[in-house]
């Protein structure tokens, strides 16, 4: 099993959750810009949520796939189509031809996340799949798919076989599944304002209060010169209490650094592993996958929260991604083919 490349997109490349345990070293951990709506695509076709994906910005690819392909796209809404046919997102998703997946015009999100049956075959190096451009290094040949590329796919798990054999039983080029999982709120590109939930970070004190006020009752914007690394912003500009000489220290994902210019950058997958300039706050981990489904020119409003806050969020999203999963098993695991009921449901 394969799927063949005939036009590429605007940048398209292999991703998972991240190369993990590496950045002592100095490698960037990676991995997909929105880790939520991978991992649901993976679940989707009975993967486990760590499984590669393919991550679609803004412009998609049109790729050849094989039939008894079982597929999900998560995440952005790229208007897709199987033979000029409208498929249905956040859904298992089965081929019974050969077809011809394209993607058309952004209509919400920024990052359309595309999951098969078994995953791509690729290299795993440092334990992930995921593809780090600035070095090469990961994914198909460490680079963003191009026409004429053949990306190989890996055995369909035992979950997938029982996902066709339970729900898809017609013979029309492509069929979907009733249920779905509940998508998160998308927001439209360029005109919408999203409002972005964080944590003080390390060097909030050092900022004047003037700063620090407008952090949370400005709006920043998005600006072209963004991308998998971080994302600048333009806006208020934000000034510290005075000249401070810092030692590079570790960061995560979500930080928002302040370089000497006073416009902020908002660190994401592709980040470095360390960093020198003040950290004025932290998004939680709940919200990154909403920065990261932003394009340029959209408007950002930060909002702060505490700790235990974050912490609530975070253990209700992980606990909703784990009781779908179970959901799944359920269902797969009952013998009948009554209508789908207490489980599943609850994600409609």
């Amino acid at each position: 099993m394969s799927l063949k490349v005939l036009k590429a997109g605007l940048l398209t490349s292999v991703q998972d959750l991240g190369r993990h345990g590496y950045q002592k070293y100095g490698v960037s951990v990676s991995g997909a810009m929105d880790t939520y709506a991978l991992r649901i695509a993976n679940l989707l076709v009975g993967n486990e949520k760590c499984e590669s994906a393919l991550e679609i910005t803004l412009i998609g690819p049109t790729l050849t796939l094989n039939k008894n392909t079982l597929l999900a796209i998560t995440g952005a809404n790229l208007s897709p189509t199987i033979n000029g046919n409208p498929v249905p997102m956040w859904r298992p998703v089965y081929l019974t031809q050969d077809c011809i997946l394209e993607f058309g015009t952004c209509l919400s999100g920024c990052r359309a996340y595309l999951a098969i049956a078994g995953g791509y075959s690729v290299p795993k190096i440092m334990g992930s799949k995921s593809t780090y451009f600035k070095a090469g290094l990961g994914g198909f040949q460490g680079r963003a798919i191009k026409a004429g590329d053949i990306i190989s796919l890996d055995p369909s798990p035992n979950l997938s076989s029982t996902l066709i054999q339970k729900f898809f039983k017609k013979s029309d080029d492509f069929m979907s599944t009733s249920w779905y999982f509940d998508s998160p709120y998308i927001a439209a590109n360029s005109t919408s304002t999203i409002t972005v939930r964080v944590l003080r970070g390390n060097q909030f004190d050092a900022f004047t209060n003037d700063s620090t006020r407008q952090f949370f009752t400005s709006s920043f914007q998005i600006t072209p010169q963004s991308d998998r690394m971080g994302y600048r912003l333009s806006g208020v500009n934000l000034q510290l209490n005075k000249p401070l000489e810092m030692i590079s220290e570790a960061i995560g994902p979500g930080i928002i650094q302040v370089p000497p210019d006073g416009n902020p950058i908002i660190l994401l997958a592709d980040r470095q592993t360390v960093g020198g300039y003040p950290q004025i706050a932290k998004i939680i981990a709940v919200d990154i996958p909403k920065v990261a489904q932003s394009s340029p020119g959209s408007k950002i409003d930060f909002q702060e929260i505490s700790l235990n806050e974050a912490e609530k969020l975070y253990l209700i999203e992980e606990k909703k991604i784990e009781y779908f999963k179970k959901a799944i098993d359920f269902k797969c695991k009952r013998q009948t083919r009554a209508p789908l009921g207490e489980g599943l449901d609850n994600f409609m």
